[in-house]
């Protein structure tokens, strides 16, 4: 019997808020909520930016005044609008109007005596470079020497220049993960992942113990990484970098710099994991390929919990550097040229990422999402909460290719794949009628013809005449490995709130994008609950990395369980999930309120080889139940004695 797996918790941070609680997505479709949810979507925003909190019986500004909750979120209310989602970039990161980089300049003398000039001896160049001569010790400074180079030599000139990029999908303004927990220069990515896995575990409502509990350690795992790894300066930014710009390499830079590093924090200082653990990265697909190998995992039995998730910071001028280059990103001259702008006229950098519209290139973003994953038998017995289920994620490469950059035919193969599994679900009928596809949607030029071309080939194939296509990189911007679990997100608030996000950033739809069978979201869709029985949620990277995965939606998820397992055991279920709900529910008021809740166990009960019991049927490690069976049977069975 095939588990299924059960998505019973989610968190995470991106430029929209906290992912948990649906507050990431509620801010999207902000225009669409009932004014209680949007106030508290906004009270969720200002607490998690410094701006709120609760004290005592009362709540207090940053200030520490005390304010009426409503009369307060509504006069900051265009604030926190303005200080979320795709905008200019902001100084916080690094001053995009002086940018360093070194400039080369050959110096020769003008007198034909050479050049001279004083250096502390600590700094003299060992060994002394050609031509160069120690002149004398300086009569003022023991510690100075006098220079003469008779010939021209080449210098590096520290210049600063401003960047050609100023949009961004930056975390809302004011959030500093760094202050949640000793972060000890850790690299921006592991601060998101650590604040992010947080929010995902306390999304549960349910003690992590508990798990252990009914889990053995062997049958737990974490997915988790950075397509990019950590290049910043405290990861390999700096390890890479601390020489030429005269300092010293630490000794952190090179371990915290590694992409699977993410899965390695989790475990190490989250969790206390001693399942399985690490990453597949697959440039912008990173997210799905992590997901498939949990759903591989729990399919097959050999897991029941899985952690999925991806953190990327590629907001920094190298990066920037690197994509602009390609031509891939949408600086501020492309933005000027599509609006018909002046040279002195300043883009409109909310609308920066464009999706299927007359575009000129993607937006980078930051982020960082993660899931919690339970095979179906677990998620009854513990009450867990249901958000959806995660039904397959299918990969495919390429094939052979002109430029490693360009798209090719696996995204149809993926594609194809993830709507055939759906139908085998939901039936032809539904998957017409009530499912919907959260795109890739970079916003390029080639994106938009080649993707569109694909969903329209596969709605055609199957039936399927006005497929709703929704492209939250218009909000958010591209997280390159953590975007997929941007549109799951996204996905989950969906499925709760019944609102489509509409591309917002986009008038119309451009001549060379294939419309046919589709039906491009130019606003936002109300649609009754439980009217959304599935969701294709569609990935594509540089490489030919491709994924797509069917996402179902909870109330197809009840009954698929009510069908395996019967009415009387999904009534019990119901009775458990109430307490669980209601700690979720107490989680994300306290979040609100703003207490933090990031977990951060450092040196927190380590084990050693003395908390080991072996023998040849298990191992029995302490304070950990159940133990791990070495009792199971061997997949080759048919071909061994």
């Amino acid at each position: 019997m095939t588990r299924l797996p059960i998505i019973a918790g989610f968190g995470g941070i991106n430029t929209a808020g906290r992912s948990s609680g649906h507050h990431g997505y509620r801010r999207m479709v902000i225009e669409a909520l009932s004014k209680e949810k949007a106030l508290e979507t906004r009270a969720a925003i200002a607490a998690l930016t410094g701006k709120l909190k609760r004290k005592n019986e009362g709540w207090v500004d940053n200030e520490g005044n005390t304010v009426d909750l409503a009369s307060y979120i509504n006069a900051i209310s265009g604030e926190l609008d303005q200080n979320t989602l795709i905008r200019e970039l902001e100084d916080n990161l690094f001053d995009p109007n002086q940018l360093n980089y070194h400039c080369r300049a050959n110096l020769a003398s003008t007198n034909g005596r050479g050049i001279e000039f004083e250096l502390k001896k600590k700094q003299l160049p060992t060994p002394l470079p050609a031509g160069w001569s120690i002149k004398s010790d300086t009569p003022d400074d023991p510690n100075k020497v006098r220079v003469n180079i008779e010939q021209s030599f080449e210098v590096l000139l520290e210049c600063f220049r401003k960047t050609d990029v100023n949009s961004a999908g930056q975390l809302p303004t004011g959030f500093k993960p760094e202050l949640l927990y000793q972060a000890r220069n850790h690299p921006r990515a592991l601060q998101l992942t650590v604040y992010a896995a947080s929010d995902a575990i306390n999304s549960l409502g349910m003690d992590w113990e508990i798990i252990r509990q009914h889990v053995p350690p062997d049958q737990i795992g974490v997915y988790a990484g950075s397509a990019m790894g950590q290049l910043d300066y405290n990861g390999f930014g700096g390890l890479l970098q601390a020489r030429l710009l005269g300092k010293k390499v630490t000794s952190k830079q090179m371990p915290l710099g590694y992409a699977e590093m993410p899965a390695d924090f989790i475990n190490a200082y989250l969790l206390g994991n001693l399942g399985t653990n690490g990453t597949n990265v697959a440039a912008c697909a990173t997210f799905l390929y992590n997901l498939r190998q949990a759903v591989k995992d729990i399919q097959s039995g050999s897991h029941r919990v899985v952690l999925v998730g991806t953190t990327e910071t590629p907001i920094f001028p190298e990066s920037i550097d690197g994509f602009n280059t390609m031509n891939a990103l949408a600086d501020d001259a492309s933005l000027r040229k599509l609006d018909g702008l002046a040279s002195n006229q300043r883009p409109n950098y909310r609308r920066a990422c464009r999706p299927f519209a007359n575009n000129s290139g993607f937006t980078l973003a930051e982020s960082a999402q993660f899931v919690v994953l339970f095979d179906d038998e677990l998620a009854l017995k513990l009450g867990a909460n249901i958000l959806g289920a995660a039904n397959e994620v299918y990969i495919a490469a390429d094939g052979h290719k002109k430029s490693i950059t360009g798209p090719g035919l696996g995204n149809y193969l993926s594609m194809a794949k993830a709507v055939a599994a759906t139908k085998n679900v939901i039936g032809k009928e539904a998957l017409k009628n009530r499912t919907f596809v959260q795109a890739h949607g970079t916003g390029t030029p080639q994106n938009r013809t080649t993707e569109s071309h694909i969903l329209s080939q596969i709605a055609g194939i199957f039936g399927i005449e006005n497929w709703p296509i929704a492209a939250v990189k218009s909000y958010l911007g591209h997280s390159i490995a953590s975007s997929a679990g941007d549109q799951l997100a996204a996905t989950l608030g969906s499925f709760a709130h019944g609102i489509l996000p509409g591309i917002l950033t986009i008038d119309e739809i451009a001549q060379d994008v294939t419309q046919e069978n589709l039906d491009f979201l130019l606003a936002h869709r109300e649609l009754p609950l439980n009217s959304i029985d599935a969701t294709i949620i569609n990935s594509k990277g540089f490489g030919g990395n491709n994924a797509s995965a069917s996402i179902l939606a909870p109330h197809i998820v009840e009954k698929m369980l009510e069908k395996r397992h019967g009415a009387t055991a999904l009534k019990d279920y119901k009775k458990r999930n109430q307490q669980v709900a209601d700690k979720t529910a107490a989680y994300d008021q306290a979040m609100i309120e703003g207490r933090n809740n990031t977990i951060y166990k450092f040196d927190h009960n380590v084990l050693d080889n003395e908390s080991l019991e072996m023998n040849e049927s298990k191992i029995s490690i302490n304070e950990i139940e159940p133990s791990i069976s070495l009792e199971f049977e061997s997949s080759y069975a048919d071909m061994c004695k």
